[in-house]
């Protein structure tokens, strides 16, 4: 796999833009309204700037950096430089006409995270599947789709594990219900491979990866699986993605995310430690 350095995609250069952009903002003391009011705009679309969700119109960051008294060339230049690289697109955007818009911006946020934590009760987490059980997957959920659009969705989840292996590779911390590892996914051959695999990931050094027994009984995540995202930038929203048939919540208010923080921090201390994980993975690839 080609490693990628950290911060090198388009969405992490949004997130940096709009980090220093509210800075800007807030050191001469400029209200979010008044902001948008200068580049015509709402109070609204500037909070998105300002947390790198939306592209960036290079005449509006002149006219912000202007009204933030950034009027000297040499401090413009390169926050100009970054709104050229925000706005190329992604290695993602390739694959548009095969994945759903509400993914899409996933997979820059992911990109861009320094640290991921999720929980799965359904299958094993994208990040973690062998290309068979990938597959697998897809087919299941694709209602009837042509083969080429399947094959371009598994490059999409094999490529996307790249951010593992980068140079200063993502953290990962994954708590996976046990019912995900016992559904037969793809029939036992695949299901054995993505087990064996599973194994194998535990010696990565950036992954920590447990398993909530049946044993347990209800636990604090009962409600489903989601995702926790955290970003280089210490002053930037962590994220909290949960996915649904048809769409995506996307959520950063603190009361929020400190909910699912507080149930991600509950799953990891009531399941078996991570040096447990292969042994309890060896014993269910016995039974297969």
């Amino acid at each position: 796999m080609t490693s990628t350095q950290p911060g090198g995609g388009p969405t992490v250069r949004r997130i940096l833009l709009g980090s220093q952009l509210r800075r800007l903002r807030e050191k001469k003391g400029i209200s979010r309204e008044d902001a948008g009011y200068h580049i015509r705009a709402s109070e609204s679309k500037i909070s998105r700037m300002e947390l790198g969700r939306v592209s960036f119109k290079g005449r509006d960051v002149e006219d912000l950096l202007t009204l933030y008294g950034v009027t000297d060339s040499d401090e413009r230049e390169p926050l100009l430089a970054l709104v050229r690289e925000a706005n190329r697109p992604g290695w993602w955007h390739g694959y548009g006409d095969v994945l759903p818009n509400w993914f899409q911006p996933f997979i820059g946020l992911e990109e861009a995270a320094a640290l991921i934590r999720t929980y799965e009760l359904q299958f094993v987490p994208g990040l973690l599947q062998t290309e068979e059980y990938a597959r697998a997957v897809i087919v299941q959920g694709s209602a009837g789709d042509p083969p080429d659009v399947i094959e371009r969705r598994v490059n999409v989840r094999m490529n996307r594990q790249k951010v593992l292996y980068r140079e200063s590779p993502l953290r990962l911390w994954v708590v996976i219900d046990e019912a995900a590892l016992c559904r037969p996914i793809g029939g036992p051959k695949v299901m054995r491979g993505q087990l064996e695999h599973l194994i194998a990931l535990c010696a990565l050094p950036n992954l920590t990866l447990q398993v909530m027994p049946f044993a347990f009984g209800a636990h604090a995540a009962e409600g489903g699986a989601f995702t926790i995202l955290r970003f280089p930038e210490s002053d930037l929203p962590d994220v909290v993605y949960l996915e649904q048939l048809t769409g995506a919540v996307y959520m950063d208010k603190r009361e929020e995310v400190d909910i699912y923080a507080r149930a991600m921090n509950r799953l990891t201390v009531d399941s078996p430690p991570p040096a447990a994980t292969p042994e309890l993975l060896n014993r269910i690839v016995a039974q297969l």
